[in-house]
């Protein structure tokens, strides 16, 4: 796998998962919030949608620059905070649904690409 690969991949997670919240908020809250936390209020719905496209442009953004090593492995870093915060809100706190966990998901799947676009980056850096 080359780092540009990696990078396409973390990109993909934030453009369809962004997406998703951008373009239908409102299936989002309805598939991955539970009953008991789920409103259907605007500000709810407008907020949903702000961090849909908040994804969506750093997924454009993911898409356009060019990452080196030392990106991929801060990133990787600052991936680490989600997984408790996945944990806390379907286990602790049960606010997210099984299809909520989709989150999860696309953080272990960001994570490992993060590390594989890490290592290619680096002997790429080394090779030139």
């Amino acid at each position: 796998m080359t780092a540009k690969m990696a990078q396409y991949g973390i990109a993909a997670v934030f453009l369809l998962l962004g997406g998703w919240a951008l373009f239908a908020p409102a299936s989002v809250i309805e598939l991955a919030v539970t009953p008991e936390y789920r409103d259907s209020a605007y500000l709810t719905t407008f907020t949903m949608a702000c961090f849909g496209s908040q994804a969506v442009l750093f997924g454009i953004m993911a898409l356009v620059l060019e990452w080196h090593a030392c990106a991929f492995l801060v990133f990787a870093a600052a991936l680490l905070p989600f997984f408790w915060f996945n944990y806390h809100f379907h286990y602790v706190e049960p606010v997210l649904t099984s299809i909520g966990m989709l989150d999860f998901a696309g953080n272990v799947t960001m994570l490992v690409l993060a590390l594989l676009g890490w290592r290619a980056a680096k002997q790429a850096e080394a090779s030139a």
